[in-house]
């Protein structure tokens, strides 16, 4: 009878194991599908849709851009996909988790020695394609800001909030898991709902001054412009800051965060510098926007919802021994358990992610909309114009590429939209 237990162990962890590796192979090929397909919309010539919106020699640049960034990305896609079906074929995961328990006895250090050592062992060896993109693809098209220091700085940060917020964390929800029984997924999801709700929160506050520098904009013609259109919309707005983008990056961006007395604007100073007060006001009356549609709280709605789902499927398989089996293991954890889980859940998340960007994509016809009828439609446009260009974005994406990696509508396609307010 035991002899029939173990075939009958090793036969489902064998065919666990190629589904795992069938589900990694195909989503490589498919996403080099989709590249390909984007691939195809390119053109040396300016189209005529783009006509009033690039120059001749700026769509070029764009082109060049789009097709250097192409090219690397299909050298650093196929690397961690050799990297990644290396570690199923020659039991890798195995490998490293006989390194933990050499390491440790406690079933929490050895998951974070586990998670630990893999996630530091593939930040290193995909250092010098980080360093590349950062040094030379970006230095090449004007973007990069970032000085070797600041580059190195950077890392440890995040290193250690890594281990302290996420190993902290992680090591939470296990020791839930050991304890708790078939209440596990319902204790952790509250956990991790009151995390993402913290972090909403205060991540302006705790994480962002880590990494860089924030301070209330000053006063003159565009914090005034900005409170007469809160007083005119009826959002109580007293937190506006400007953040030092440009210390790593000439790319320009604004974003929202916070709910309540703690919600915040922040907009990048490489923004300020490169538009005018009349853009400046309606990229932040698209922000706010968001706000008002209650987008902002729909995402985080949707993201407990989401959380939530996949506490519930993981709790189903997490205690079967065949998730690690199929990875090489020889005895059952929760950590070699939940990354073959995390494999598995790959085609689910790609559907769901579809889903969500087209939530999103729509979200932001609302918020272009909002701007547009009670600021200005043309301001909006010259703003989405200028970011654009200046950030050398496709402006012309195949339409299949966008429904799967766009959390944003392609700016024609907001254009078209804004024309019709």
């Amino acid at each position: 009878m035991l002899l029939m237990d173990t075939c009958n162990l090793f036969y489902m962890a064998f065919i666990l194991f190629i589904i795992i590796v069938t589900i990694v192979i195909s989503d490589f090929i498919f996403d080099r599908v989709l590249d390909y397909l984007n691939s195809k919309y390119w053109s040396n010539v300016l189209p005529e849709e783009l006509k009033g919106i690039y120059d001749a020699e700026k769509y070029m640049k764009s082109q060049n851009y789009e097709k250097t960034n192409h090219r690397f990305s299909l050298i650093t896609s196929s690397f961690s996909f050799v990297l990644m079906l290396g570690m199923l074929l020659f039991g890798g995961f195995a490998f490293v988790d006989r390194i933990a328990r050499s390491l440790s006895g406690n079933n929490i250090l050895i998951a974070l020695l586990f998670f630990g050592i893999i996630g530091f062992a593939f930040d290193l060896i995909s250092l010098p394609f980080q360093i590349y993109s950062q040094f030379v693809i970006e230095e090449k098209f004007g973007f990069n800001k970032t000085t070797y220091k600041t580059f190195i700085f950077d890392k440890i940060k995040t290193y250690l909030l890594a281990a302290i917020i996420g190993g902290g964390l992680f090591a939470l929800i296990i020791f839930i898991y050991e304890n708790t029984g078939e209440y596990f997924w319902i204790i952790t999801w509250a956990v991790i709902t009151a995390f993402a709700i913290f972090i909403n929160m205060f991540y302006s506050t705790l994480i962002v001054p880590l990494f860089n520098k924030q301070k209330p904009l000053e006063e003159g013609a565009l914090k005034n412009a900005i409170n007469e259109f809160s007083v005119k919309v009826g959002f109580k707005l007293s937190n506006i800051y400007v953040i030092d983008g440009s210390k790593r990056s000439a790319k320009a961006n604004a974003y929202f965060s916070g709910l309540g007395a703690k919600k915040r604007i922040v907009l990048y100073d490489t923004l300020i510098q490169n538009h005018t007060v009349e853009e400046l006001v309606a990229v932040l009356a698209h922000e706010i926007g968001h706000y008002k549609k209650k987008h902002t709280l729909q995402g985080l709605l949707m993201g407990i919802v989401q959380s939530g789902l996949l506490l519930y499927i993981l709790s189903l398989f997490i205690g079967n021994p065949v998730l690690s089996e199929a990875l090489g293991a020889k005895q059952g954890s929760f950590h070699m358990g939940i990354t073959a889980f995390g494999m598995l859940y790959g085609p689910f998340s790609l559907v769901l992610g579809l889903f969500m960007n087209a939530l999103s994509r729509h979200n932001e016809y609302q918020a272009d909309r909002f701007a547009a009828e009670k600021y200005n439609a043309k301001s909006l446009k010259d703003a989405l114009i200028k970011l654009s260009v200046d950030n050398l974005s496709n402006l012309r994406p195949h339409p299949v590429y966008v429904k799967f990696h766009y959390s944003h509508p392609p700016l024609l396609q907001r254009l078209k939209a804004l024309d019709k307010v």
